[in-house]
């Protein structure tokens, strides 16, 4: 058993969507977004301290940039974020407004590339596409996505996973040095809840959160699942590993999309969850080059 405790609510943030979890180990921090809420949020777990920022556009991740700072992805494109003043400078447009798209998820990998996904904002047209940041210009890599969640690599970085969350499938991908991906195939089949973001542990396992599951998953390299861990709430969306050791798993969650009375039976839906794991899992990158 990988899991070695109940998953507790550490912030409640009421965030209606949250999603984007990242550890920054030189804040001793866990940072993440709330999408629909415009909200960015940082949470202090040895204090219980917790800061947010106003984001001008629906914020769908924010990655950390070696030396300090941030790239946020918005619906309006990739803007630089410098949580001292709260500003967003746009860095680049991904998409034509048209499509009526947004940035959904991101990740960086061990080369400091930020990989990221766009998604239909109104959740009907297979819109979205995944896409690479080659210094300032992003590259699309695959498409005919509604929601995309992830990526995540695994530990040597020669797959990448990525999530078709309407499909309920998590794809693989053979991943060159260069960036490049081939080899698209079925990771995973999801049979309750729909798959949201990814993460991978030190033993190349991948775990998803549920949304409308009530529970995360563990699978295997190969695909097999491994483990579950039960939730107080139906809707988890990705997991972060934190901590010195990089053993506690953070969940960000959401109360989008519940009924009155769903709300009231999960009262902690929207806030940040924490729960002990004995497999630790990656360092966050850092991306460079921008």
């Amino acid at each position: 058993m990988t899991a070695t405790s109940e998953p507790e609510c550490v912030f409640s943030a009421d965030a209606e969507l949250g999603e984007g979890p990242v550890w920054r180990a030189e804040d001793d921090a866990l940072w993440f977004v709330d999408i629909k809420g415009l909200r960015i949020h940082r949470y202090e777990p040895a204090t219980g301290a917790a800061w947010s920022w106003a984001a001008p556009a629906q914020p769908g991740f924010i990655a950390p940039v070696a030396g300090g700072g941030w790239i946020a992805g918005l619906k309006t494109g990739l803007h630089r974020f410098d949580s001292r003043s709260g500003r967003f400078d746009l860095l680049a447009t991904v998409e034509d407004p048209g499509l009526d798209n947004r940035l959904n998820d991101g990740f960086v990998d061990a080369q400091g590339r930020l990989w990221f996904g766009s998604m239909h904002d109104g959740e009907t047209n297979l819109s979205g596409a995944l896409y690479r940041l080659d210094g300032h210009r992003p590259v699309r890599c695959d498409d005919g996505y509604c929601i995309t969640n992830g990526p995540a690599a695994s530990p040597d970085g020669r797959t990448l996973y990525h999530t078709d969350t309407l499909k309920k499938v998590i794809y693989a991908f053979d991943v060159s040095a260069g960036g490049e991906i081939t080899g698209k195939r079925v990771f995973a089949q999801i049979d309750q809840g729909y798959p949201d973001g990814p993460a991978v542990d030190a033993e190349g396992c991948v775990w998803t959160g549920l949304f409308a599951g009530g529970h995360v998953r563990r699978y295997s390299p190969a695909g097999n699942l491994l483990e579950t861990v039960e939730f107080p709430v139906s809707n988890i969306t990705k997991l972060a590993f934190g901590g010195d050791d990089l053993k506690t798993v953070y969940a960000t969650t959401a109360w989008k999309g519940l009924s009155k009375p769903e709300r009231e039976a999960q009262p902690l839906a929207g806030g940040l969850f924490s729960f002990q794991v004995d497999v630790p899992g990656l360092p966050q990158n850092e991306m460079r080059n921008v």
